[in-house]
């Protein structure tokens, strides 16, 4: 029973409430979840339950999300293995070293241009940045709220502007079918007018160069490790560390993660599977990673299975945060969440404000729901038509559509993007989610501007 009015929303920000207020993702997303089937069942308790476990079983039994979910959990197994290897370790010394990392600029540099680098997925983008960075940051007194910033503002961001990925080939078979006389050139010039993620790597590499921080995460950084602690953390691990048992894992992921992607799109990267492809880079990385320990006698086997249960346990409450956020999305769109807040908008606004709509609305969407996806797929078959209407350029209320997704998704506490960044950099969620609040705000204030301005002065 979708319910066409104000109440469709009361489910996703009730999950915000209780997660800002009781600091706890895992309470928050299942509150939403049972409330949103509840209100979607006309309030009868029994087909609320029952389709509330039906939703979670979906989750787990579809075989993107599978994928996913063993992902993470051998993310958290690869981890625990290189930190107990002394790869990390080894890691930080060679960096040393090497004079690469020796101040905090240079520190805030590293998860910037790894996270810059990688484009193909943002979740190989973010766990890579942050394994990378996490014993670096603690080494030169940075917080992981700030390393969460860095990869959570880089990795989603360039992934929107550089869509050789799956973000890319769906966005491009949205676009298909509206008479578009170059629909490929329409994608490539969303690039121009995509405001919101130029604007935050800007902020992105202004924190990295200049070190300094602002708001809630000026606290953070009074938070972190300090200098002793971090010694004493730096050389934990076998004394037999090498720094290659975490770098060829990594450069393995990443590589094996394009070519995968290019395999399972027949020659073209964009059409590639993401969740299949990722999932057998973290199978190998493990593989090959374990075959090192057990070759140059650093662990036995039994050890490499007690220490991977080990991470594997780390991460488990993260990934039940992935379920639940997935199952919650799902929820929603049922609900018909997203339908609701896209009907706000209509053709009679005045026309220098129907990017800043599109761009607030699907803020608002991709905040409430934790996902930019659906967003994409309700607001761009609006935005299209919208354009034909007007006379604006497609591209550019495509782009209005595609930056306010990535805002409310990086913003909001339910988001799987913003969970992962939590989890891959070690930082409190709660934490993450506040401190990098304003300059999303800031960023999002100046994207708003910058469309008025355009149309006003441009179009």
């Amino acid at each position: 029973m979708v319910l066409d009015n104000i109440y469709t929303v009361l489910p996703p920000v009730v999950a915000i409430v209780i997660a800002i207020w009781r600091k706890d993702a895992i309470v928050a997303l299942l509150a939403g979840l049972l409330l949103t089937w509840f209100m979607n069942a006309g309030l009868d308790p029994i087909l609320a339950g029952k389709d509330t476990l039906l939703g979670l079983w979906g989750v787990v039994t579809g075989e993107g999300n599978r994928r996913i979910i063993i992902f993470s959990l051998l993310i958290g197994a690869l981890m625990m293995l290189m930190k107990e290897s002394g790869g990390v370790s080894a890691f930080i010394r060679y960096l040393a070293n090497k004079n690469l990392v020796t101040n905090k600029r240079q520190a805030s540099l590293l998860p910037s241009i790894i996270g810059t680098s990688i484009f193909t997925d943002t979740n190989l983008s973010m766990f890579t940045a942050g394994i990378a960075s996490q014993s670096v940051f603690d080494k030169y007194g940075l917080s992981r709220a700030r390393l969460a910033f860095l990869i959570d503002s880089t990795c989603s961001p360039v992934s929107i502007l550089l869509l050789v990925n799956g973000w890319g080939a769906y966005i491009l078979g949205l676009l298909d079918g509206y008479q578009l006389t170059d629909t490929v050139g329409v994608l490539i010039n969303t690039v121009l007018y995509n405001f919101y993620p130029i604007i935050i790597l800007i902020f992105v590499y202004y924190t990295a160069f200049s070190t300094k921080v602002y708001g809630p995460m000026r606290h953070s950084v009074a938070n972190a490790v300090s200098q002793d602690d971090a010694d004493i953390d730096v050389v934990k691990g076998s004394d037999k560390g090498r720094a290659i048992y975490l770098v060829l894992p990594m450069v393995m992921i990443c590589v094996l993660t394009i070519a995968l992607l290019f395999y399972s799109g027949n020659g073209d990267i964009r059409r590639g599977s993401g969740s299949w492809s990722v999932m057998y880079s973290i199978i190998f990385a493990c593989t090959l990673l374990v075959v090192m320990l057990l070759k140059d006698g650093v662990f036995n086997v039994k050890q490499i299975l007690r220490y991977s249960a080990q991470g594997i346990k780390q991460i488990s409450p993260v990934v039940v945060i992935l379920i639940l956020s997935f199952a919650f999305g799902d929820a929603v769109k049922v609900y018909g969440t997203g339908i609701y807040v896209s009907g706000l908008i209509d053709q009679n606004f005045t026309l220098s404000l129907i990017a800043p709509m599109l761009f607030i609305t699907a803020g608002i969407m991709a905040f409430a729901t934790g996902t930019s996806w659906g967003t994409f797929a309700i607001l761009i078959p609006i935005a299209l038509p919208l354009a034909f209407s007007t006379g604006l350029p497609p591209e550019f209320l495509v782009a209005a559509v595609l930056g306010g997704g990535i805002f409310g998704d990086h913003s909001s506490p339910i988001s799987d993007s913003t969970i992962i960044a939590s989890l891959a950099s070690g930082c409190d969620h709660i934490e993450h989610v506040k401190t990098q609040l304003p300059y999303n705000l800031v960023a999002g204030a100046l994207t708003i501007v910058g469309y008025i301005v355009l149309v006003q002065f441009f179009f």
